[in-house]
């Protein structure tokens, strides 16, 4: 058993002033609740302690360096393993706890440890579809309802789905649809049979329509890209507001680097989309697409927190409930994960200074507990 006091604590929610957090056997016990005389308290001093971060939106097997598609080519699955178990650990380094993996090769990423991985193996794609070469390619209704199965049985925490192109995979484009809505629909009917959700990558409005009208559970991206910019669909905003479903956001980079021409051209309008939803209610998840590359390496999550701020309008405290409670319940991890508050995981981040008045905060990493044990200080 150990406590932890610091100046200010974020609980998943709201701030709270000279805060303790008393843990033992990987969970923790009390927030400000009465410590034993025999438990040592760790003064923190000038220390925020917030949950540990949820990046609901990685991919291990990536290594944010160009020639994604050669380099996996490259490796067999032990090298590939190897490397994943490294981006793990860059993750957990800086704060972040639970990592959810929405593209792998070869379910790999259910063998890596550190951090809480929540999987999804390999992306359902049309064939020649994005991200085709992660092994996930079908065909027709019958065969999506049997790869969802497959996916299920090799224990995938969520189901995943590219209903747009996108831009690493050559041959297919963000602005344009896969599936139609035969296939979507076997997906998610399938997958909430076996009661797992499903996250649909989906760029291209058409996609995002389509996505919706299957019942995903979380749309990821959600950028509404067309050839030539972005579309403005107020209409299909308040549709998701209305149908509650999650949008995960993944526009942080690391400072300095250039994203993609494409996507640096539309980002003033990405923004504009993600506010509109933000003021429309629907509920937004900060994460990172982390391992797409250049410029996402798997411990970027902390600049995409700042890039709500900057490129959304969010405030810090929302997000970093976007980072942390919501993303917990978007990752259906909510009665565990994304709070400090009795009986949850221990998973906690300590950064010096104030992350709710300067999210740049969350850099200055102090000490990481993954289910109670302490992996950097």
């Amino acid at each position: 058993m150990f406590a932890l006091r610091a100046a200010r604590l974020f609980d998943g929610d709201s701030l709270r002033r000279d805060a303790t957090v008393l843990v033992a056997d990987g969970r923790i016990v009390a927030v400000d609740g009465p410590v034993p005389e025999s438990v040592v308290v760790n003064e923190l001093g000038d220390v925020t302690l917030l949950p540990g971060l949820i990046d609901a939106h990685q991919h291990l097997a990536f290594d944010a360096r160009p020639d994604q598609i050669g380099r996996l080519a490259r490796l067999d699955d032990e090298e590939l393993l190897a490397d994943m178990r490294r981006a793990a650990r860059t993750a957990l380094g800086a704060g972040i706890t639970t990592v959810r993996d929405l593209g792998d090769r070869g379910y790999l990423a259910l063998r890596v440890e550190g951090p809480t991985v929540l999987a999804s193996g390999p992306p359902i794609t049309t064939r020649g579809g994005h991200c085709w070469f992660l092994g996930g390619e079908v065909e027709g209704v019958e065969v999506v309802r049997a790869s969802v199965r497959a996916h299920a049985q090799r224990g995938v925490h969520v189901i995943k789905v590219m209903a747009s192109g996108g831009e690493l995979t050559p041959g297919t484009h963000s602005h344009l649809s896969q599936f139609g809505r035969a296939e979507l629909n076997a997906v998610v009917d399938e997958a909430h049979e076996l009661g797992l959700p499903v996250a649909a990558h989906a760029h291209a409005p058409e996609a995002i329509e389509n996505v919706l009208a299957a019942g995903v559970d979380s749309i990821e991206h959600c950028s509404f890209m067309t050839e030539e910019g972005t579309a403005d669909r107020p209409d299909l905003i308040d549709a998701i507001a209305a149908a509650g479903v999650t949008v995960t956001l993944t526009a942080g980079v690391t400072p300095g680097a250039a994203p993609p021409p494409r996507i640096a051209a539309r980002l003033a309008g990405f923004g504009r989309i993600f506010a509109q939803l933000r003021a429309a209610g629907v509920p937004l998840v900060c994460a990172s697409d982390a391992g797409i590359g250049p410029p996402k390496p798997h411990d970027v999550l902390p600049h995409s927190v700042a890039m709500m701020v900057s490129l959304v309008g969010c405030s810090p405290v929302e997000a970093l409930r976007a980072a942390t409670s919501v993303a917990a319940r978007s990752c259906r991890v909510e009665d565990r994960k994304g709070r400090l508050a009795a009986g949850y995981d221990a998973d906690i981040l300590a950064v010096g200074g104030d992350p709710l008045a300067d999210p740049a905060d969350l850099l200055n990493v102090r000490a990481v507990y993954a289910n109670g044990v302490e992996v950097s200080a």
